[in-house]
């Protein structure tokens, strides 16, 4: 370990670097836990977003289960080369996805 303070990233604001720089050990773990754990969320919010826009949206019918928002709409995803229905709908930034059934009864 160099003796040497590390140079922080070139995109990082420099008032974030200040604020770093005045913070004690703890806070600095603290930050470092933070930072990633919101990375990760920020990552998986668009992977979910993205999901989202690639599945394939039909027109919802009326007939809405407890639970389920007016806003809610039918999409069908594939899983393991099988088709289901879910309604999907968006809560804040979180997207919600509640399973409907097979698109093949008979499945």
């Amino acid at each position: 370990m160099s003796y040497e303070p590390p140079t922080p990233p070139a995109n990082l604001p420099t008032e974030i670097v200040n604020t770093l720089n005045k913070s004690n050990p703890e806070q600095l773990r603290d930050v470092a836990t933070y930072a990633e754990a919101l990375a990760e969320h920020k990552e998986r919010e668009a992977r979910l977003e993205e999901s989202a826009d690639q599945d394939e949206v039909e027109e919802r019918p009326d007939d809405l289960p407890d639970g389920v928002p007016a806003k809610a709409t039918i999409t069908i995803k594939e899983i393991n080369d099988n088709r289901y229905y879910y309604w999907q709908w968006r809560e804040g930034d979180k997207v919600t996805s509640k399973y409907k059934g097979p698109v093949n009864p008979d499945e």
